[in-house]
């Protein structure tokens, strides 16, 4: 088993993975958040037809709508700036845990992704894997969707 040290960096570089992926997230929504809302801006003309209403109205629409993802993502910075990730042997949020050689973060939910050479994936408090393995330690098993899983390592 790895040291404390080597464990700690491990979770630092993980929980800077997941801003990292995050915030490039949130800049891909804010772009294409602005790009939808500068399209609804009408020109300089006085006359409008009515197709040039619409199309404005339409792209005004979809920026609100692109709203969402930008807030969503920047909750989930927040959160993670927030979280506790100090080195834990209980299923908790800010906790890295590994279950049948799969590494999962507790904190937000994520796509997959990579630091170090291994595969991560965030998970939320929501999530119900979390549920059923919250306040578990290693060697610990849990019940998910009818299968028996055991918790091999938490940091």
């Amino acid at each position: 088993m790895p040291n404390k040290t080597t464990r700690l960096a491990r979770k630092t570089a993980v929980r800077a993975a997941m801003l990292a992926l995050e915030q490039a997230e949130l800049d891909y929504a804010e772009e294409k958040h602005d790009s939808t809302a500068e399209e609804s801006l009408l020109d300089d003309r006085e006359n409008w037809d009515k197709d040039d209403i619409a199309m404005s109205r339409t792209a005004a629409d979809q920026a609100m709508a692109l709203d969402q993802p930008v807030f969503i993502h920047t909750a989930k910075i927040e959160a993670l700036e927030e979280m506790d990730f100090a080195l834990t042997d209980t299923v908790e949020p800010g906790a890295i845990v590994v279950v049948g050689g799969r590494n999962f973060v507790v904190a937000v939910a994520t796509s997959q992704f990579d630091c170090d050479g291994k595969t991560y994936m965030g998970i939320s408090e929501d999530s119900p894997i979390f549920r059923a393995m919250d306040g578990l330690k290693a060697g610990e098993s849990f019940d998910l969707n009818g299968k028996t899983l055991k918790i091999d390592d938490v940091i």
